[in-house]
């Protein structure tokens, strides 16, 4: 039996291109609507609102509610979708890279509940094939698929962004400089590090240097400055 049995990361890429060298003692790892979005630079200060949509949280510990649905979803590049009401603050994120000769390379973005669980069942089944108990392979398959309705991916919010040149999840990604581009500017148009390192502990989730969240400029803003991941944030409101 392969021990060291794992997908991409927790949330794992839809693009089979897309490789992760993700240790097995890893924790885990996680039509075409334009609307328009916030204005371009944060402001700060914003008040905090408990149904707010942009800060909904998924992970293990917090399924989406039951019958969430995105309310309506966006094409990006690759034929992947977003939530719409974000569509804008990608589209000005992947244009302000390429201005300063970044390219962002989407791997993985919305994904339906009934896709991850598909995901998810499929690789417990293929562990089962390699000889693992039902149990044992639900545990696995739980270190490297999000539980379907807690996976970020499921919000619509979430996207796995590569570069050309660099398509392996793993921390290496950090140092290219799509990477070091998304790291200090992604929070200008209201996404940020979903899972920062030196956090796992928290948000249970290996560091993912491709994986942003929508949460707003403003939020994002905050975030950026004060270093902390979601879960931090949204205790502390």
């Amino acid at each position: 039996m392969n021990q060291n049995h794992q997908a991409s990361s927790q949330d794992a890429s839809d693009n089979s291109t897309v490789s992760s060298q993700a240790s097995s003692n890893a924790q885990g790892s996680e039509s075409s609507g334009q609307t328009s979005s916030e204005d371009a630079k944060p402001t700060g200060g914003e008040d905090f609102q408990d149904d707010d949509w942009r800060l909904i949280l998924a992970n293990a510990d917090h399924p989406l509610p039951d019958g969430f649905t995105v309310p309506e979803l966006a094409q990006i590049q690759g034929g992947y979708e977003i939530d719409a009401r974000i569509y804008d603050a990608f589209q000005q994120m992947e244009s302000a890279a390429e201005a300063d000769g970044v390219d962002l390379l989407v791997c993985s973005a919305y994904r339906s509940i009934e896709k991850q669980t598909s995901l998810f069942e499929g690789n417990v089944q293929e562990l089962m094939e390699e000889g693992y108990s039902e149990s044992e392979a639900r545990r696995i398959t739980g270190q490297s698929y999000a539980i379907p309705g807690r996976s970020e991916h499921n919000t619509g919010l979430a996207l796995d962004i590569v570069t050309p040149d660099y398509q392996t999840l793993d921390d290496g990604y950090a140092d290219t400089a799509a990477g070091k581009w998304l790291k200090n500017n992604a929070y200008k148009y209201g996404f940020i590090l979903r899972y920062p390192k030196d956090k796992e502990d928290i948000t249970k989730i290996i560091f993912e240097p491709w994986h942003y969240r929508y949460v707003g400029r403003d939020y994002a803003a905050e975030i950026q400055q004060s270093g902390l991941c979601l879960e931090e944030f949204l205790d502390q409101k």
